[in-house]
């Protein structure tokens, strides 16, 4: 991920310049050119799968769109594009930006190069939005040392929003990931990254 402009932009400017391009986000008037690269986009892949299998197992009117924009209402310059996202459907209004937190069953953020707002400034955005669970998915372990532990190493970390603010459990190799979400998930980390 890189930063494009120095400029800061306003809600409206990013929906009038980039809001059909779902290569950027906006945080906190901040451009993000998100360049997903492959192996980012095979982790997210294999996370919307084992999520939407357990949709249609718990037939939980629920759905995993292709993409997604959400507005914190209280934030007049973010946009956020989450890698994955979880929406109840028939809380969804007709508006193809979600601004309602309650819509929202879950998050997914894969790490690449913009860890820190996926361990900081997310983590907080989410948690304003009473999203109940985000999950941050550094497939790399290259996550700062306060977010993953020493030594840094592939890290799964699930986020359950607990009052006003997210208590994390992390998840290693090997480890089942345990989801409040989905309660009967088969997950570990070893299922979702690249074998390449």
């Amino acid at each position: 991920m890189t930063y494009t402009s120095t400029k800061v932009l306003t809600f409206d400017d990013f929906i009038a310049q980039y809001g059909d391009n779902p290569r950027y986000e906006l945080i906190d008037g901040e451009l993000r050119d998100m360049e997903p690269t492959g192996p980012h986009e095979a982790v997210t892949g294999q996370s919307i799968g084992y999520m939407f299998g357990e949709i249609l197992r718990s037939r939980r009117n629920w759905i995993v769109p292709k993409n997604c924009l959400i507005k914190p209402p209280a934030m007049a310059a973010t946009a956020l594009r989450p890698d994955a996202i979880v929406l109840d459907e028939a809380k969804l209004s007709q508006e193809p930006i979600v601004c309602n937190g309650s819509t929202i069953q879950l998050v997914v953020e894969v790490v690449s190069t913009n860890w820190q707002d996926d361990y900081a400034r997310k983590v907080e955005k989410y948690a304003l939005l009473d999203i109940p669970e985000y999950w941050i998915v550094d497939y790399l372990g290259i996550g700062g040392i306060a977010f993953i532990g020493k030594p840094k190493q592939p890290t799964f970390t699930v986020c359950q929003l607990i009052g006003d603010t997210y208590e994390q459990q992390l998840f290693r190799l090997g480890e089942s990931i345990r989801s409040p979400t989905f309660p009967e998930l088969q997950l570990r980390l070893d299922d979702i990254i690249p074998r390449y």
